[in-house]
């Protein structure tokens, strides 16, 4: 028998090792460049953090038809919308180093040592039709919570709505924790009052919709595939590395990705709220 298989990491903690669970099916994903959800588990879905709850096809078939009554009143209404999501990059390359194999006719049991905390950057996005807003956390290895979230918010996000036409844009983001306390939530509304798409905002965001987010089915990816090309040693490189993949990224390349919005709205809207069966994550 010929077993393949990445090095086994050794980390200091065991919640570091059930944490390593996921990547095999990350793996296979990564082969496969897309995700068929026929294809794995309900077991794989729910340690890839991706299981569908008994109540998510209502609500997706209640979000679609909202967003497409919106559309049908203003017909560029899904340019107006600011996604937003955070996105870790590790130093070392974490997401590029899954394809690496060991070849033996027996099991060649080998462990490879990695760091149990490595060095990351971690990045926030805000994308929409006119173009894309990046900050990232000032200090490395941080953990984001509803205090640097507003922070962020109110030292970086909303100055750099002054160039824009805040009374026509929408602002999405997802239901994490520190996006939806209370005081985050007004902080919001004070800039875009009811123009708001988020768990507990005026309009419900949906959960476990990586369908719908273009940063998750478009940006990170994207980015991720172009920022370790030179191996950055660095997270000042890194840094570099990403803030020049992003500014390089076209207008008309956007256009394509939020036309592709509403190509999801059609399809989820025609299989009565069901999830898509592939999410590319490559364009």
């Amino acid at each position: 028998m010929v077993y393949g298989g990445r090095p086994r990491p050794i980390h200091g903690r065991r919640s570091s090792h059930v944490a390593s669970m996921k990547l095999p099916v990350f793996r296979r994903i990564q082969q496969e460049g897309t995700f068929d959800r026929r294809n794995y588990s309900n077991h794989d879905l729910i340690k890839f953090g991706l299981a569908i709850h008994q109540n998510d096809h209502q609500a997706w078939r209640r979000f679609v038809e909202w967003a497409q009554n919106e559309i049908a009143v203003v017909p560029d209404f899904h340019k107006r919308i600011l996604f937003s999501d955070e996105a870790h990059f590790w130093l070392n390359g974490y997401v590029n180093k899954q394809n690496c194999r060991i070849w033996s006719e027996a099991n060649p049991q080998v462990y490879v040592e990695t760091p149990l905390h490595p060095e990351k950057l971690t990045v926030w996005c805000a994308l929409w039709a006119g173009g894309i807003l990046l900050q990232n956390d000032e200090g490395h290895n941080v953990t984001v919570n509803g205090d640097r979230y507003r922070a962020m918010i109110t030292n970086f996000f909303i100055p750099e709505l002054n160039n824009h036409d805040v009374q026509e844009l929408w602002f999405q983001q997802d239901g994490a924790t520190c996006h939806t306390a209370r005081a985050t939530i007004d902080l919001l509304k004070d800039t875009f009052g009811d123009r708001l798409t988020s768990r507990f905002g005026p309009v419900n965001w949906l959960p476990r919709s990586c369908d719908l987010t273009p940063l998750d089915y478009f940006l990170w990816g994207y980015v991720k595939s172009l920022v370790y090309a030179d191996k950055p040693q660095t997270l000042d490189l890194l840094e570099d590395n990403i803030r020049r993949v992003i500014a390089e990224i076209r207008p008309q390349m956007l256009e394509k990705v939020i036309e592709n919005w509403t190509s999801r709205l059609d399809y989820i809207r025609a299989s009565r709220g069901s999830p898509m069966p592939e999410i590319i994550f490559k364009m």
